[in-house]
């Protein structure tokens, strides 16, 4: 059986983010499932602000276009989710724009969404584990960009409580569901290879 390849991010930069913390542990997960992890920051994808005139004139930014490519080498994508005033963050939202104007010869439009599964989480201090940012990301990804998105999600409520010193969920919903989500993720982008 051949290892799913998997990307796993956080939609935060910020230091001590809980999603950050639910990117690592979901990494973990999946690399104990069978999976070929490869987990970046975002930090190391800058890009200026969404700007059709800047595009016009100087195209997507190199960032950009590295992240598309490194997207399309995976079978699945699991993106920790910040939830922002009750939706996506800025910085997620930004980088999803710019990837979805990154056009490569033979591409179909929006190419690095499609033929590939996505699964999504959040981590959140409020009882709602994130799922107003969930639901937007959804919505964007799904509707917006045409990607396949798994209804299991990972929601960590009361995040600030829910880890370990050593990065586990005490929470054991949270951590059912994050379980659920990974081993989704892995028999869909298995049936993908």
């Amino acid at each position: 059986m051949r290892h799913p390849k998997i990307l796993v991010f956080s939609g935060s930069i910020r230091g001590g983010s809980l999603n950050t913390r639910l990117a690592g542990l979901a990494a973990k997960r999946l690399a104990l499932a069978d999976a070929e992890v490869t987990r970046i920051s975002l930090a190391d994808y800058q890009m200026p602000l969404y700007d059709g005139d800047l595009e016009q004139e100087k195209g997507p930014p190199e960032a950009a276009r590295k992240l598309k490519r490194l997207m399309q080498e995976q079978q699945g994508i699991f993106i920790a989710c910040p939830e922002y005033n009750a939706g996506i963050t800025p910085l997620l939202k930004n980088t999803l724009d710019w990837i979805s104007r990154v056009g490569d010869p033979g591409d179909v439009p929006g190419a690095a969404f499609k033929n590939r599964v996505f699964c999504l989480g959040a981590a959140s201090p409020s009882p709602m584990g994130g799922i107003r940012g969930l639901m937007g990301t959804r919505t964007i990804l799904e509707v917006g960009l045409g990607a396949l998105v798994l209804p299991e999600m990972a929601m960590v409520p009361d995040a600030g409580a829910a880890f370990d010193p050593q990065g586990n969920l005490v929470n054991e919903k949270a951590s059912r569901a994050l379980d659920a989500a990974v081993q989704r993720l892995i028999r869909e982008t298995r049936a993908h290879i």
